[in-house]
């Protein structure tokens, strides 16, 4: 016992022996370092690796974010086309029906004694002496004006060249229509000397006869793309819906008086083909509708139209053409600055 003493241990009975120092060893300080470093290097991977774990996660997380978005982002895009188009659809759809309730309104009832215009309910509008017509005393032709609204259109060329054929000129009342095939047809209409008047930029009634200004504003940018196109610029106008329509709730005259006040005289008709019905009407009842009453009037303008859903007009164009040619004393002429104008509203 006294060599341990000695070795620097103390006895502690029955326990064993520990060592003097403290009761730790060099082996267990040895192991425990060993542990210690293993614990640090455990620590330090842990801090490189779970970082970087995590950072990988969420990469791959915000990736498949991100193409989850994406898809979103192009089945809005979709659906906003789809809805813009369906609106689209639904104006096009509101201005034809009341484009044809307004020309529906103005119904041409022909007597022997004269014009007399009808509403859609058989009441007299004006008396036939109260609506202005063109020709003078000394003058015995029947002036008639072939007149063709919307265009340009896929069958502008085709009413060309049967205009052509029958060596008679036009007025076409167009609308903004920018592709290229259509300001070649502007252009060929100008070049075939037919008359280039203005039907409005956008032909959107709710938007032109919003307010004077807005009608202005469209007026400038039909006239001024017009004239780039063609080199023309137009000063004949007819009101989408003519001047007796319906849709406006601001007195057509303060539009007229803006016309005026740039120098443009605008134009209705006395003659309706009917074509601006969603129905297609035969070539018999337009041919019909455009040949009745002529002779009676000595200035009849005569509305058709110039769009892609109007086929029966072009096929009873040359029918039209020649009976009016076969009547006595008639001619075919376009309309020009100084033609008398038709007017509904007086």
């Amino acid at each position: 016992m006294e060599k341990y003493q000695k070795a620097g241990y103390r006895i502690r009975g029955k326990d064993g022996i520990m060592p003097e120092n403290g009761g730790i060893t060099a082996e267990q300080k040895r192991r425990r370092v060993q542990r210690l470093k293993k614990c640090i290097v455990l620590m330090l991977m842990l801090t490189i690796t779970v970082p970087i774990g995590l950072c990988l996660f969420l990469f791959i997380r915000v990736h498949s974010l991100n193409k989850t978005l994406d898809m979103l982002l192009l089945q809005v895009e979709s659906l906003t086309g789809a809805v813009d188009e369906q609106q689209q659809r639904m104006e096009e759809l509101i201005s034809e029906l009341q484009a044809y309730a307004s020309e529906s309104a103005a119904v041409n009832k022909w007597s022997g004694t004269g014009y007399e215009q009808l509403n859609s309910d058989g009441a007299e509008l004006s008396d036939p002496d109260q609506l202005q017509q063109s020709g003078t005393s000394e003058q015995t032709l029947h002036k008639v004006y072939l007149t063709f609204d919307d265009g340009p259109s896929i069958y502008t060329q085709d009413i060309l060249e049967i205009l052509d054929r029958y060596d008679v000129k036009a007025t076409f009342f167009v609308v903004g229509k920018e592709s290229d095939a259509e300001k070649e047809a502007l252009t060929m209409i100008v070049e075939g000397g037919h008359t280039l008047g203005m039907h409005s930029f956008s032909h959107k009634y709710a938007e032109i006869y919003q307010s004077v200004e807005d009608f202005a504003n469209d007026f400038v940018k039909l006239q001024s793309y017009l004239y780039e196109v063609t080199g023309v610029e137009s000063m004949v106008y007819r009101f989408p819906g003519g001047s007796s329509n319906t849709v406006s709730d601001i007195d057509m005259w303060e539009f007229a008086d803006y016309l005026e006040s740039q120098n443009v005289q605008f134009y209705d008709w006395n003659i309706s083909s009917g074509d601006a019905a969603k129905t297609l009407l035969s070539v018999d009842t337009l041919v019909r509708n455009c040949t009745s009453g002529i002779e009676e009037n000595e200035t009849s303008i005569i509305l058709m139209h110039d769009s892609a859903d109007k086929s029966t007009t072009v096929e009873a164009l040359p029918i039209i053409i020649e009976k009016i040619l076969a009547m006595e004393d008639t001619v075919i002429l376009p309309i020009t600055e100084d033609t008398v104008p038709v007017q509904h509203i007086n």
